[in-house]
């Protein structure tokens, strides 16, 4: 039996949503931080900030975690990466740690920074290690939110997380730099991963919400289709391995099933109509495990 860490904030709508769709639903109970999910692998489930994820799961306050890659790399905890899970706040995909300044300001890179420049930001140690490693001296300060609001009277450089970059333009910055990507994680603690039966559980989870990941963006198509067609049929199709056959009971026809991604269902199913595929199903995926 595993403890698990689920994020609150900007991840948490995203990570409720996937274990739901994993059948890991993430119950609430009447404590606000305590939750549980109704599966015998899984023991103590809370739901804290991102930030204390990685150090607490490090400590073996739980076996499994999720918290993203700038508060992992910002704590320092030293955790197993068991999969990339490539959400953040908005849906899939990575936000980036980024280095901005005003755009009035002739400045369209980090390495011209001013030495003792003051620099507002969230994470003081990727922050610290990377104006270290550029051989810039700057005076960092903490920044408990809303960075962006602090130019140029409190400082003179905002290291913050952006997706689209929308929230810094309206505050008149410009991104000059980026120091790294970020998406969601689901990490181990070391121990706990190298015991077996731990192992077997973190592996389990891992597996289903893998599985769901897989499944986004992929729907199934099932049509049937007469001998004469199959090839022009066949020949379009894209599929994970190959396309499933079936013959039909007493006819010339061909019962086809196949994995293709949702963006080209609309392009894809008048062209297979067109080419002799008839009673086409499209339906949802939940999960896909290779």
């Amino acid at each position: 039996m595993i403890d698990i860490a689920i994020p609150k904030g900007s991840l948490q709508n995203q990570t409720l949503q996937l274990f739901e769709q994993a059948g890991l639903e993430v119950k609430r109970t009447e404590r606000e931080y305590n939750a549980r999910i109704d599966d015998p692998r899984i023991g103590k489930v809370k739901i804290l900030r991102p930030q204390e994820i990685p150090g607490y799961v490090a400590k073996g306050y739980f076996d499994l975690g999720i918290s993203g890659t700038d508060w992992i790399m910002e704590s320092g905890a030293i955790v197993t990466k068991v999969a990339d899970l490539n959400y953040g706040k908005q849906g899939p995909g990575a936000v980036k740690l980024v280095v901005a300044v005003l755009e009035s300001l002739q400045i369209s890179s980090a390495r011209m920074i001013k030495p003792g420049s003051r620099v507002a930001t969230e994470y003081p140690n990727l922050t610290r290690a990377y104006f270290s490693n550029l051989g810039i001296p700057v005076d960092i300060q903490f920044s408990f939110g809303a960075t962006e609001a602090k130019v140029p009277e409190l400082t003179d450089v905002v290291v913050d997380l952006t997706e689209t970059g929308s929230t810094l333009k309206k505050n008149g910055l410009k991104i000059i730099d980026v120091m790294l990507e970020s998406t969601s994680e689901l990490v181990a603690n070391k121990k706990s991963f190298a015991d077996k039966e731990k192992h077997d559980d973190i592996s389990a989870v891992q597996t289903l919400l893998l599985a769901v990941m897989r499944a986004r963006g992929k729907t199934l198509l099932k049509m049937n289709v007469p001998e004469a067609a199959l090839d022009a049929v066949i020949s379009m199709l894209p599929s994970m391995k190959r396309p499933t056959l079936s013959k039909l009971y007493s006819t010339d026809y061909y019962a086809i099933e196949t994995v293709v991604d949702r963006s080209q269902v609309n392009l894809l199913i008048p062209l297979l109509k067109k080419s002799g595929a008839e009673d086409i199903l499209e339906l949802a995926i939940s999960k896909i495990v290779p």
